[in-house]
């Protein structure tokens, strides 16, 4: 009966030592946490996307809450975070264009054609890197939809092979951008969308073969812009968004059609 009552008291004295030992330690190595950075945390939407440029919410409102990064900072909380953030941190938030992703292909299947039937996993980084051509034209959107799938507000839909944006759903957190392997994907200021849907760099004969719908650098477009805001990027039209007065009359002259407005 001793032998067990000494064995527990011994095990209650250890735990005692144990338990202030863990208390002195988490004391002395207590890490001071800015309160300004627990309330950003709060504002912020949580999607960890990266868009920011930092790691995810934990690193931006840090970064914020030590002056390392502006109270609008996140992309995807837009202009109502960055003002509650303001309010916090006792700063006004600049105002920031929405952005929008934009898709630089219109090579839908009915301006383009398919190589063959593409047995394989569905994947656009996967076909890339297995060296296919989907289609015809070997600039253009695979269709596959891996945009799509990385999107966290299933703003990104495939239609008839080319994926397509859903400009109220965007929430310009760039994933998609990230994900397309042939760098078709950009965002853009809403207000300022006229961009030329295609990529292919080709000269406009080679284009043709490939896709009824993509630029063939005929220069009609620049001719029309009275404000030069259109030039030649080797053989690929490219609109400066600074220039440009969204008049439209480059996209009423294109003959592919593939200005969007």
């Amino acid at each position: 009966m001793n032998i067990i009552l000494s064995t527990t008291l011994v095990i209650v004295a250890i735990g005692i030592i144990v338990a202030a030992g863990l208390v002195y330690t988490g004391k002395k190595f207590a890490v001071e946490v800015d309160e300004r950075e627990v309330a950003v945390r709060g504002k912020l939407p949580g999607n960890n996307c990266g868009a920011c440029g930092f790691a995810g919410c934990d690193a931006l409102a840090g970064a914020i809450a030590r002056g390392e990064a502006p109270v609008n900072a996140c992309p995807v909380g837009g202009a109502p975070v960055a003002q509650a953030i303001g309010d916090i941190m006792g700063q006004r938030a600049e105002a920031q264009e929405r952005k929008v992703a934009f898709v630089a292909c219109k090579g839908t299947c009915g301006v383009t054609k398919n190589q063959g039937n593409y047995i394989g996993i569905k994947d656009c980084r996967t076909a890339v890197l297995s060296g296919m051509n989907i289609t015809d034209c070997t600039y253009g959107c695979l269709g596959f939809g891996s945009c799509a799938e990385v999107c966290p507000q299933q703003a990104i839909t495939v239609r008839n092979g080319v994926a397509v944006v859903n400009r109220a759903r965007c929430v310009s957190c760039g994933l998609c951008a990230k994900t397309c392997p042939r760098g078709l994907i950009s965002l853009v200021p809403e207000s300022r969308i006229i961009r030329v849907q295609c990529s292919n760099r080709d000269k406009g004969p080679l284009v043709r073969k490939v896709c009824s719908a993509g630029c063939i650098g005929c220069g009609l477009c620049v001719k029309q812009c009275e404000h030069e805001a259109i030039e030649f990027d080797g053989t690929l039209a490219r609109i400066n968004p600074e220039k440009c007065t969204l008049c439209g009359k480059c996209a009423e002259k294109c003959p592919a059609k593939c200005i969007m407005t």
